[in-house]
């Protein structure tokens, strides 16, 4: 499954681990996880806190069961309160569960050079079929595309430079 909600990124993994520590250990322990996001969080909308709540849902920070969301360890083999994220996981699961994603990298990938957003952008809206651009005539939201660029940066799949993004040199397992 793949999740389409991709909120602004943070400066750094903080805000990540901020929001994902946020949430309750059990689901069901508050009523509504967005107000409690905005109360605990330096998140300020109902929009925003459920755009969070989706985006780690995509990572596997987060689950939604019947009675509501409960954080899940962080993407590594420690505890479900360490701190520790692991970046190549998490930038795994970025590009294998949140839309877009991997298609934004594949575009750097086959560039020789760094890519402006708005040149991934319109990569990616060449490469919709002729059915998915009669149906959204405006292309790929480059707003959506530059959300991306920065989390896959952050997330350490993709390197943010001058001229724009270029993808990441494949970092060597320890």
């Amino acid at each position: 499954m793949q999740f389409k909600p991709v909120p602004d990124p943070p400066a750094d993994l903080e805000r990540l681990e901020t929001v994902r520590r946020a949430l309750p250990a059990d689901a069901g322990e508050i009523d509504d996880c967005c107000q409690h996001l905005i109360d605990e969080t330096p998140l300020e909308t109902r929009d925003e806190a459920g755009t969070w709540l989706t985006f780690l849902r995509a990572l596997e920070l987060a689950a939604e069961e019947p009675v509501g969301f409960r954080r899940r360890g962080p993407a590594s083999s420690g505890d479900a309160d360490s701190p520790a994220l692991d970046r190549d996981r998490l930038g795994q699961r970025f590009r294998d569960r949140v839309y877009g994603a991997d298609a934004a990298l594949a575009v750097l990938e086959r560039a020789d050079e760094p890519l402006p957003t708005g040149a991934v952008a319109d990569a990616l809206g060449d490469d919709r079929s002729s059915s998915e651009r009669r149906s959204r005539p405006n292309g790929v939201s480059e707003d959506r595309v530059e959300r991306l660029l920065g989390w896959a940066a952050l997330l350490g799949v993709a390197d943010r430079v001058e001229n724009g993004y270029r993808l990441a040199p494949v970092r060597e397992k320890k």
